[in-house]
């Protein structure tokens, strides 16, 4: 089993990037694959809904959002990571989801995830509250800790230094691991997932 973790910060080795390879670590400790996906510190595009992807499969823009698509059947769960900016997730990260998201849930579906947030006071949970929107859409299990997924520090080694939030990690990855080997021994044991229904669109004009 492997874990896809993507470091929305725009510094590749920073805050975001601490926080995360302490989840990775005990990920790692319960025997599950783990990968960092960096996003990068050039421009990431926000999603035009020209609904190009949902024919080809693909976004019309050949990034990084492509690059991280072709990834995802082979991955069995998710830990997207964020600098807090503005009380909201990093611009960049928010484009990415967006655009990686869109009309993909059967892409997604039944695959654990969730999210964390670096900062360096506050912000922490309402940018954990709109990072979950996107599982929470998506039919994805959202996996929970004994705190809000947060480290505080403004620097790497301050943020090691936040031993609740460094602890709050631990915890996340270990539940993390526990919720995938549960998913693995109910598929083999013969358990399927949920048969959901077609999607019923409406809205508040008809």
């Amino acid at each position: 089993m492997k874990v896809l973790l993507v470091n929305g910060s725009p510094h590749q080795k920073g805050c975001t990037y601490t926080a995360l390879e302490e989840v990775s670590n005990a990920l790692n400790k319960n025997n599950i694959d783990t990968e960092i996906f960096w996003l990068g510190n050039d421009p990431m595009a926000g999603c035009i809904g020209c609904n190009i992807c949902l024919k080809t499969g693909k976004c019309f823009r050949n990034d990084l959002v492509n690059t991280f698509l072709e990834k995802v059947p082979n991955i069995d769960g998710f830990v997207f990571g964020s600098p807090v900016h503005f009380a909201s997730s990093s611009g960049a990260l928010t484009s990415f989801m967006d655009r990686v998201f869109y009309g993909r849930r059967n892409l997604f579906q039944n695959k654990p995830a969730c999210a964390i947030m670096s900062c360096r006071r506050g912000g922490a949970s309402s940018t954990f509250d709109q990072l979950n929107k996107y599982f929470s859409m998506n039919n994805m299990p959202i996996v929970t800790s004994q705190y809000w997924n947060q480290v505080h520090g403004t620097t790497p080694q301050e943020v090691k230094k936040d031993l609740e939030g460094m602890q709050t990690l631990r915890t996340l990855g270990n539940n993390m691991a526990w919720l995938l080997k549960c998913i693995d021994i109910a598929k083999k044991s013969g358990l399927d997932y949920p048969q959901n229904e077609d999607i019923i669109k409406t809205n508040f004009i008809n």
